[in-house]
């Protein structure tokens, strides 16, 4: 149910979303950064990805892995039925 967050099922099925507690949301890379401080308990890889260049490289990275992510092993997309 993406819609509880403002979210699309297309949006979804684009990029990876975090979403904190008091509703900010994070694409793509940053949802991935937000999930790693979430799990770590420490700001650090926010302030990182906030760095300048960090997030471009990050940002781009996050993209070229979403757009080959159907061709690496075990990889599927939301929707796929096995």
């Amino acid at each position: 149910m993406p819609q509880r967050w403002g979210l699309t099922l297309v949006e979804c099925e684009e990029a990876a979303w975090a979403v904190e507690p008091g509703g900010r949301r994070h694409r793509g890379a940053g949802a991935v950064n937000a999930a790693i401080a979430w799990a770590l308990g420490l700001a650090l890889p926010m302030h990182l990805y906030a760095l300048p260049g960090v997030r471009q490289i990050q940002d781009a990275v996050y993209a070229w892995v979403a757009r080959h992510r159907s061709a690496s092993a075990g990889g599927c997309a939301i929707g796929d039925r096995a």
